[in-house]
């Protein structure tokens, strides 16, 4: 479809019949991320008039987050589950236009500098400590203690511009950077908490990225759950699934919506959990 014919249908948008408008933003929807551009430029040229604008911005939303809810169900059911991936399309809900690249290259800076700092025959509690050095004391990144629940720690790209996370945030840094130095540091889903394991036999140990990097061992985990009365499960003591990691961070998302009163979005984010429920 022209841009012409796009800009006939807008200017339909206000029209005072309603079932005109639900046909015009059907068809609109229908041309899908196409439309898109052309909506854009709309929403420029219709400055003087706040409904018709309204109305595009909702249109560009509905839109992308359709285009979203496909990839987050390719990424689902692609078998890789790449966690990279799944923190960019994430990020794409609020963030349509950024780019996955852009989050690669800052996790490779992170590994660089981390990188320079080690050698082959290090000791793997010495190469945390190396890695703690560079992500929290030469990097600056964070606990977000301030803002816990804040809808930023489920932004990957504002946890890395930002510098500041909650507990699965900064464990996805570290695992990220993990992958990139061919270590086995992996996350796990414990209630409430979201630690990492360094899992390679003969050294098995955990780390708590939101304690800054504080390394621990079985029997804290053993303490923890007798301290919030939950029974000890081995899933609560291994590596858990990039899958696991994305549902927990929409499961957190979705709940700084709800904490928000922002009942829209909490239900456009339940739905991307909808995928994930066998």
């Amino acid at each position: 479809m022209s841009f012409p014919n796009i800009k006939a249908m807008v200017s339909l948008l206000d029209d005072t019949d309603n079932e005109v408008v639900q046909i015009v933003e059907n068809q609109i929807k229908e041309l899908g991320n196409v439309a898109v551009e052309y909506l854009e430029k709309e929403w420029e040229h219709n400055g003087l008039n706040p409904v018709i604008q309204k109305k595009i911005e909702n249109l560009v939303h509905e839109i992308q987050f359709q285009k979203l809810e496909t990839e987050i169900l390719n990424w689902k059911n692609d078998g890789t589950n790449d966690l990279l991936t799944g923190l960019w399309l994430i990020a794409k809900y609020q963030y349509p236009d950024l780019e996955i690249e852009t989050l690669r290259k800052e996790i490779i800076k992170i590994k660089n500098e981390i990188w320079i700092k080690t050698h082959e025959k290090m000791h793997p509690a010495d190469m945390v400590k190396v890695i703690n050095h560079v992500l929290f004391d030469v990097l600056g990144f964070e606990s977000n203690t301030k803002n816990f629940h804040a809808e930023s720690n489920s932004m990957f790209n504002l946890v890395l511009s930002q510098k500041k996370g909650n507990p699965v945030a900064l464990c996805c840094i570290y695992i990220l950077v993990a992958e990139y130095l061919d270590l086995p540091i992996y996350g796990v889903n414990l209630p409430n908490l979201f630690v990492l394991i360094f899992d390679y036999p003969g050294y098995r140990f955990y780390i708590n990225a939101f304690n800054r990097g504080q390394i621990f061992v079985e029997k804290d985990i053993d303490e923890y759950l007798k301290q919030i009365k939950i029974e000890p499960d081995h899933k609560y003591y291994k590596a858990c699934s990039n899958q696991e990691i994305v549902i927990r961070i929409l499961t957190n998302l979705s709940y700084a919506f709800q904490k928000n009163g922002d009942e829209y979005h909490q239900k456009e984010i339940d739905r991307l959990l909808e995928f994930f429920r066998d």
